[in-house]
């Protein structure tokens, strides 16, 4: 048989699949996870999503032509599109638009882990083909992007053609170079890495993390600006249709797609308190106005030495390190209204950790 037709037969079967079952959820997929918050749901979610179907690297762009294509047969590359307007440059599936060598945008498109492999060690499966964060781009933009984080840029180095950019954060709680993509897909991406931390969860002890993450978590900085861009671009047509594509071929789903206040009930508030006493550390009442009671569970920790209370950018605004003088009471009347991550040192250099929502 001819090579070239095999994508296309591949293709077809996949679509016509589509067709007959919808290429929806199954029936009761989120029963597991229903009526759960906080860790309790993002395990929920994870054990549902794990062991998804692995595909070879090799035939990702094969992939593509059914997860990122659009009606004329054109690459979906969000590096590029213009969605109120025409694109800069258009590559098409099957027409040798692949990378090879690039000088310049426009060039050809290549496969970008937007999650960059760096961060989980390499060409290491099944997060080196996930499709879940796997996008066909402009190979020139990719390069620029590199492995950076995303983030917002107010005075950018460089900018795309299509508007995104490379240059300093000025996102609260991180000021390193990031890559800012356009508005109409901050969302996509946001999803995109909430869907990491789930999938990956409690199987990135190898991974050496980055400047956004740690392991397959989102580092406090992040976690608030990607909260941000999921609320303020929500879910596309475009999301949903990529959603059950990729089912199709992984057999296994994006949740904050399907779902997306699964983000706030395991992150937000309403996902705290459950946070809060899940590993040792209780936090009450929360959220707290003025007062916050902080307590151990049963635990065999030797004297607590430590308590530090940050805000979701990092900066730490109470402190005790006095070792058996550590109050469990303490005034938060002077926070500002948000998130904070409670953390409590013993003197035999363990932590608990725990999150309280100032009202």
């Amino acid at each position: 048989m001819n090579q070239r037709i095999i994508p296309f037969l591949l293709q077809f079967l996949l679509l016509l699949v589509s067709f007959r079952s919808g290429a929806q959820a199954p029936p009761g997929y989120y029963d597991p996870a229903a009526g759960l918050t906080g860790q309790a749901l993002l395990s929920a979610l994870h054990e549902i999503i794990d062991d998804h179907t692995q595909v070879a690297y090799s035939t990702l762009y094969t992939h593509f032509a059914l997860t990122d294509k659009k009606a004329d047969n054109s690459v979906w590359d969000m590096y590029s599109d213009l969605p109120s307007g025409l694109p800069p440059y258009i590559y098409y599936y099957n027409s040798g638009d692949e990378c090879g060598n690039y000088t310049a945008e426009g060039d050809c498109y290549n496969r970008e882990h937007s999650w960059p492999k760096s961060w989980f060690g390499g060409d290491i499966y099944p997060m080196y083909s996930d499709l879940f964060h796997l996008y066909p781009t402009d190979g020139y933009v990719n390069n620029k992007r590199s492995n950076l984080p995303y983030g917002t840029v107010a005075n950018p180095d460089w900018t795309s053609l299509n508007g995104s950019k490379v240059g300093p954060c000025n996102a609260p709680g991180y000021g390193g170079d990031v890559f800012e993509p356009i508005h109409a897909y901050k969302g996509d991406f946001a999803r995109t890495y909430f869907y990491m931390s789930v999938r990956y969860s409690g199987e990135d002890l190898a991974w050496s993390g980055s400047d956004m993450t740690q392991g397959a978590q989102l580092k406090a900085w992040a976690l608030n600006l990607l909260m941000q861009w999921h609320a303020q671009d929500p879910v596309s047509q475009k999301e949903t249709d990529r959603n059950n594509a990729v089912y199709l071929i992984q057999q296994n789903r994006n949740p904050f797609i399907d779902n997306p206040a699964f983000a706030d009930l395991i992150w937000g508030p309403a996902g705290v308190s459950e946070n809060s006493g899940s590993a040792g550390l209780l936090v009450f009442p929360n959220p707290a106005v003025s007062m916050c009671h902080i307590g151990v569970q049963k635990r065999n920790h030797q004297e607590i030495c430590g308590l530090d209370i940050t805000d979701a950018c990092g900066r730490n605004m109470i402190t005790y390190h006095q070792p058996g003088k550590i109050p469990q009471e303490i005034s938060v009347e002077g926070l500002e209204k948000g998130l904070y991550l409670l953390r409590l040192t013993f003197s035999d250099g363990q932590y608990l950790f725990g999150k309280m929502v100032k009202e």
